[in-house]
């Protein structure tokens, strides 16, 4: 085989990987109750099931403020968001096709919520939303930190059960 050909070939093979990789990431990975682990010394989950954006800002906020207590430190505490109901939209690609498609998010959210997960945060979103809506999984955007359960409200009472302190936004 030639250098040419093997190049191509290399080259071809790395595409179709590529492609594959995109394919299996078109939704976010799937987590069963005995993936949920007590990582940090200190576990926190916020439930977020509002679509209201200046709420989501202050729940960011808060997360921002209770890492800084810990250092940033993801050793010490562990931070998980439980989205179900109108709380998924903040995790979706676009509202087109949702119930908020008349609305625009500020994408200083999505920053925001990028740069938390630097730290360890991580966001579970209720598959049972999706079907219920009616929304294809696939909106879900497709961040690393972004993980599916079946059941968003059945996750906040398995993570209490873990020993994950309850953490609402009014």
């Amino acid at each position: 085989m030639t250098d040419m050909n093997r190049r191509a070939l290399f080259t071809w093979t790395a595409l179709v990987g590529l492609g594959a990789a995109a394919v299996a990431r078109a939704e976010p990975k799937k987590l069963a109750f005995k993936d949920f682990k007590k990582e940090g010394e200190v576990n926190a989950l916020y439930h977020c099931d509002f679509g209201q954006p200046e709420r989501y800002s202050q729940m960011l906020r808060n997360i921002n403020n209770h890492l800084s207590v810990y250092d940033f430190d993801p050793f010490k505490t562990k931070i998980v968001i439980v989205a179900h109901a109108a709380g998924i939209k903040f995790f979706l690609k676009d509202l087109a096709g949702t119930p908020w498609e008349k609305e625009t998010l500020d994408p200083e959210l999505k920053q925001r919520m990028d740069a938390l997960a630097k730290y360890g945060v991580e966001v579970y979103l209720c598959q049972i939303t999706f079907t219920r809506m009616k929304l294809d999984i696939g909106k879900a955007r497709e961040d690393g930190y972004i993980k599916l359960v079946t059941s968003g409200v059945a996750s906040v009472a398995e993570l209490q059960a873990r020993g994950y302190a309850y953490l609402k936004i009014a």
